[in-house]
């Protein structure tokens, strides 16, 4: 049996979910990560006009002019995220999944004087995470998806006046991808494995603004420009019963990071109380139409039309006293992924989390721990998104997805 032709129109599809998914969202539409800090995380996120930590270099860097000295934070979050899925063809299973991620940080500051300060962050800006059953409904879609970024983003702030500080920085990301699903043979009863494994680099930059309109209103803003990132890596396919090593090949693609632009504003005229509220933009509408080549001459475009995508951040920080202050916040994303195209390699859609933490200050050390529950609309599947797919038997996995995930974030933080 000559499967060649039909294995490679099923690779083609798949290694463009690369631009797919998600871990978990966080926050997020597409695949941005926006869980950067614990006490971020703690206030929803709203932390791009205010700020007393280190992570300030990923919201708006031009807020560690208020950070004193020389300063240094550790965190991670661990993300245990849950996702079902109900068919709509008869006879067909319910499929569930759960999967942990720990995306971690590094973040440094240090201001020379009044007017110039410094930071380098080390962080997971994009990221991809999902995992389904080797034999579920949607096997010929997606098994296995994972996606890392390291971004390294050393910034600079300018104290332009007591009242205006700006700031840029320069974004280094390298991006690692691991894809797989199951191919049918067109066999009865035999599946073929297809791995996809792909690295790359990009550099983009960020810039960052603060105002203090009054001594108890600030106005900020955030911008991170959009990286190209070229992707080159191996196709490989496996079965026990179909000898299929040849048509194993290399394999190039590129992924374009979008723009992201967040604004808030904070307001501290209550006493202890600070709040903020704030928005966010990504600009996903240039996920349009990736392309791929494989070294063996095969290419293909796959439309995927997503949209931009728009967001809100609403927290508050209340200190308690000296030592001890309480954070809440509250964060809504919509998806990017129209219906046309939306896919299980991750169950992207509207979100909505809920935050709650607390940060301890003793002498010079800073410890944040945050919980925060992130609740997936329903969303439901109900087309051909991988169009290389035979009509049935092969199923479309269509149905109802649902999506929630928990949480918990740390941080440990020491001003020199």
């Amino acid at each position: 049996m000559n499967y060649r032709k039909g294995l490679i129109s099923a690779l083609l599809a798949p290694m463009i979910l690369l631009g797919d998914g998600a871990s978990s969202n966080l926050h997020a539409a597409g695949y941005a990560v926006f869980t950067q800090g614990a006490a971020a995380l703690g206030q929803g996120n709203a932390v791009t006009a205010h700020s007393e930590s280190p992570s300030t270099v990923f919201y708006n860097p031009a807020l560690i002019n208020g950070l004193d000295g020389t300063q240094v934070e550790f965190g991670t979050t661990v993300i245990f995220s849950s996702r079902e899925f109900e068919s709509s063809t008869p006879g067909e299973s319910p499929s569930s999944k759960s999967n942990a991620f720990y995306p971690s940080t590094i973040y440094l500051t240090h201001k020379f004087n009044d007017t110039l300060s410094a930071g380098l962050g080390v962080f997971s800006p994009f990221g991809l995470g999902t995992e389904w059953n080797s034999d579920w409904a949607g096997r010929y879609l997606a098994t296995k998806s994972q996606l890392q970024t390291f971004d390294i983003n050393p910034v600079l702030s300018f104290q332009i006046t007591p009242s205006l500080a700006i700031a840029y920085g320069v974004d280094v990301i390298f991006l690692d991808a691991t894809l797989e699903k199951k191919v049918p043979s067109g066999a009865p009863g035999i599946d073929i494995g297809q791995k996809f494994k792909g690295d790359g680099t990009g550099v983009g930059f960020n810039i960052g603004i603060a105002y203090d309109m009054t001594r108890d209103i600030t106005l900020g803003a955030s911008y991170r420009s959009a990286v190209k990132v070229n992707v080159t890596g191996d196709a490989t396919f496996s079965s026990a019963v179909i000898p299929v090593g040849q048509l194993n090949s290399r394999g190039k693609t590129d992924i374009t990071l979008p723009q992201q632009v967040t604004a808030a504003v904070s307001y501290k005229g209550i006493d202890a109380l600070t709040v903020e509220a704030g928005l966010r933009w990504e600009g996903w509408s240039s996920f349009d139409k990736p392309s791929i080549a494989l070294d063996n001459g095969s290419s293909s475009v796959t439309p995927r039309d997503w949209k931009d995508s728009f967001g809100l951040n609403l927290g508050a920080r209340y200190r308690l006293n000296d030592t001890v202050a309480l954070l809440g916040g509250y964060v809504y994303g919509n998806s990017a992924a129209p219906d046309s195209s939306f896919d299980p390699s991750i169950p992207d859609a509207a979100t909505h989390v809920f935050c709650v933490g607390t940060e301890v200050s003793y002498q010079r050390f800073k410890i944040a721990l945050s919980y925060a529950y992130q609740l997936y609309e329903e969303r439901t599947k109900n087309n051909d998104a991988d169009a290389s797919l035979p009509s049935p038997p092969f199923s479309k996995a269509n149905g109802r997805y649902q999506s929630d995930a928990h949480l918990l974030a740390m941080s440990l933080g020491y001003r020199f």
